[in-house]
């Protein structure tokens, strides 16, 4: 097979094109959850929910939230391990929560797991019971009846009900069924999920084949990451990227098309820039999440945008919504690289684009 020789900008736009970030926006939300294979629904909301940032930067002001909202709480969407989906996903992921906690041989945590599963399968029984009969319902509204707590060192810890349903969401027994407020509710997963179920391995391949296509450009192996893996296995064709060590692997059908770039502000959680490993070695840029540092130790701010322009990540946006003040606030915009006359008019207008869609007047410090 023909291995691909890229250039770093040509490996760039790849990656932006098939993140649906150059100037050909998308039709709609469900177009976008549906090439995208997937949004993190992270409920940070400094500026704004990241579900809802990224769907903004692809759509722009005509993107609502209460879109998104209804679309879960109609299950038009479906929310799996704390990423929506499109509902016909699903069946990509039955198989393999029907082998849960994992194929063996079964690593000490995992069998740690399975045994406290065994201890309180009476709990088990008794929140599937009640969700039969009046769900969907919160989990403050699901009974607690573990014989055996859950221990932690963490905020977890003793909060059984809390791992009981995570348990069960990984299992397929349970799913998100939308929320109530702020509250998220649950429901028997048979109620929800479509009846087909795919096979695992070819489960398995499908799901790294829409990834690619998600991506544009990845590794075949990566490390492991909490959540939606970054790799692909074998999908796709070989390819080399100019400078940068190792082999990738790329979608072909999205090789050598035209690109037009744009301006956009990105969530920190953002696909695009979400392996940081692949965003060093492509766009050869340093970012991190700082929300968990001391603020004095901060570089760019809590909740940092990368600011995007064309094919190339330029700088961070340091903005936080402040609905107590009714502003939208601009700290600092730190520029990776120093911005041209075009570049600073292309950023202003997305952060007043931003400000608008919030509803929000701007203040920048």
């Amino acid at each position: 097979m023909t291995v691909h020789r890229l250039s770093r900008t040509d490996a760039r736009r790849l990656a932006v094109h098939a993140q649906l970030l150059d100037a050909d926006r998308p039709s709609g939300m469900f177009d976008v959850v549906r090439r995208l294979t997937l949004l993190q629904n992270d409920p940070t909301a400094a500026v704004a929910r990241s579900a809802d940032l990224v769907l903004w930067s692809r759509l722009g002001s005509a993107y609502s939230p209460t879109q998104l909202r209804d679309a879960l709480d109609e299950q038009t969407l479906l929310e799996l391990h704390g990423f929506v989906r499109p509902p016909e996903d699903l069946a990509l992921y039955r198989a393999e929560m029907a082998e849960w906690p994992g194929r063996p041989p079964l690593r000490d945590w995992q069998e740690g797991l399975r045994d406290w599963m065994d201890a309180n399968n009476g709990c088990r029984r008794d929140i599937l019971a009640r969700l039969r009969s009046d769900g969907p319902l919160t989990t403050r509204e699901l009974p607690d009846t573990c014989v055996v707590p859950w221990r932690s060192s963490g905020w977890t810890n003793n909060r059984n009900v809390t791992k009981m349903i995570d348990f069960l969401v990984q299992r397929g027994e349970v799913a998100a069924a939308g929320r109530r407020g702020s509250d998220r509710l649950w429901d028997l997963a048979e109620r929800i999920y479509p009846d087909e179920v795919v096979p695992y391995e070819e489960a398995l391949r499908i799901r790294a084949q829409r990834r690619l296509r998600a991506l544009g450009i990845a590794r075949a192996r990566a490390q492991q990451v909490p959540g939606e893996p970054n790799d692909v296995r074998t999908t796709g064709e070989p390819a080399v990227v100019e400078g940068v060590p190792g082999q990738w692997r790329v979608d072909p059908d999205l090789l050598d098309r035209p690109f037009t770039g744009r301006a956009a502000l990105l969530s920190p959680l953002d696909r695009l820039v979400f392996d940081r490993k692949r965003l060093i070695e492509l766009f050869e840029y340093d970012y991190q999440l700082e929300m968990y540092k001391p603020a004095a130790k901060r570089r760019w701010g809590y909740w940092a945008m990368p600011i995007l322009y064309g094919d190339r990540l330029v700088g961070k946006l340091d903005a936080t919504a402040d609905r107590a003040a009714g502003v939208f606030r601009v700290d600092a915009i730190h520029q990776d690289v120093p911005f041209t006359r075009t570049m600073t008019a292309a950023v202003r207008h997305e952060i007043e684009e931003l400000a608008d869609w919030l509803r929000l007047p701007l203040a920048i410090a």
